[in-house]
């Protein structure tokens, strides 16, 4: 069942003007924003274009964007209008956030190619057409690649304060570490602020929405578009999510989670899922998927073996959003057939071992590597996989919480698999 007719707050219908803060507060998705009543005043006045920007340093969306993403699409299911926007002009000088250095500068030719992928990305998650609340896809080159430097440093530039400029994250963090930020960077906030007023100017955008760590440039939107044009417009930011251990969300030993499919497979983004980690499954389903937040607060609770079939239902759910229930099923299908008892031992070979035990020794019992020095290059390379994850740490050891259905499977390159069963 989905969210949508499955759960209303305070008696108040879905679309009405504290649902969509409410909700987006109970599955996770507010850190802050610059003026709730004001923006709920707003909501009620009927649908409100709303923009998330995605520079185009890929050709496709990964994991890591999806957080915005969804809630884009939670925005547009209450009845608000999304805009997502395409940096195709801002890419071109490279967003200073959460970096240590600069980004690779692409080609036109680059970025257009990269443009055409990332639109892929969003097919699954909005409705676009011409509508109210359908989505609307815009590309801020439209506005930023025929500006004028004198002008624009005129009639934009002088509402901003450098001294309060290097007191940005994006900018202080790389001063700090005397790490070298380029000119180029610096202006990267003049841009994105002023991709607010334009949109406002031409699409009535009045919300924009992003990480926490876009929070500076945000705000600095939010006050050129009151001192240009006397406009009250809103910001609201996402947590910036790691998993439960640490790691960067949406990253893997083998790189990023793609979410176009001719970059990963259906397979292989319902395995990353599925490899969850126990502490993080409840809030990856609040976050990832539609589900009632009572049920992800039933699922979350589960321990022991139970927690993985916790798991597979968030991997199949968050799989049928990208890719549609069709392909998330055949992925699961696929799972159960290579890690269920019975089917699995007909499709691949198996060894068993007491567990825990080292990687090294176990891909050499397997027959997947000569020796320990093989598998070793081979870890290197990305070549050696657990449970479909590349392995990383050659230290790395097998044990009993790495079983899927009573058995872990060892992979080398991507046709040679073996389960390992614990003796």
């Amino acid at each position: 069942m989905s969210e949508t007719t499955a759960e209303t707050t305070s008696g108040s219908p879905l679309g009405s003007t504290s649902e969509f803060l409410h909700l987006a507060r109970q599955r996770g998705y507010i850190h802050q924003v610059t003026d709730e009543a004001g923006l709920a005043a707003r909501m009620a006045q009927g649908p409100l274009p709303a923009y998330v920007g995605f520079d185009c340093t890929a050709d496709s969306l990964h994991v890591g964007h999806l957080l915005p993403i969804m809630l884009l699409r939670l925005w547009q299911r209450l009845g608000h209008k999304p805009v997502p926007l395409i940096g195709g002009g801002t890419t071109k000088i490279g967003d200073p956030s959460g970096r240590d250095e600069g980004r690779q500068l692409l080609t036109a030719e680059k970025i257009e190619e990269n443009k055409a992928g990332i639109r892929r990305s969003f097919a699954s998650f909005l409705r676009f057409g011409e509508g109210p609340t359908d989505a609307l896809m815009l590309d801020n080159a439209a506005w930023l690649d025929g500006l004028a430097y004198i002008p624009f440093l005129r009639d934009v530039g002088r509402h901003f304060s450098v001294n309060r400029m290097l007191t940005m994250d994006s900018v202080r963090l790389r001063l700090d570490r005397d790490q070298p930020l380029s000119f180029l960077e610096f202006n990267y906030m003049l841009l994105q602020s002023y991709d607010f007023l334009e949109l406002r100017r031409r699409h009535g955008v009045a919300l924009q929405m992003g990480g926490s760590d876009q929070w500076g440039n945000i705000v600095m939107g939010v006050e050129l578009n009151r001192r240009i044009d006397a406009a009250e417009v809103f910001g609201a930011t996402t947590p910036l999510l790691a998993t439960a251990s640490g790691a960067k969300m949406g990253k893997t030993a083998a790189g990023a989670v793609w979410l176009n499919p001719d970059r990963l497979s259906p397979y292989d983004y319902w395995q990353f899922w599925r490899n969850t980690e126990d502490a993080d499954v409840g809030r990856f389903l609040r976050l990832f998927t539609e589900m009632p937040v009572g049920e992800t607060e039933r699922l979350a609770a589960l321990r022991g073996s139970e927690v993985n079939e916790a798991k597979k239902i968030l991997a199949t759910e968050a799989t049928a959003l990208l890719h549609g229930r069709e392909a998330a099923e055949a992925a699961a299908g696929t799972a159960r057939a290579t890690f269920e008892q019975g089917v699995a031992a007909e499709s691949l070979p198996s060894i068993t071992a007491g567990l825990p035990a080292g990687l090294l020794d176990l891909a050499v019992a397997a027959g997947l590597a000569a020796s320990k020095g093989e598998a070793r290059r081979l870890i290197g390379q990305s070549g050696l996989r657990l449970n479909d994850e590349a392995v990383s740490d050659p230290a790395r050891e097998v044990t009993a919480e790495d079983l899927r259905d009573g058995a872990a499977k060892l992979s080398a390159g991507r046709k040679r698999h073996v389960l390992v069963r614990p003796a």
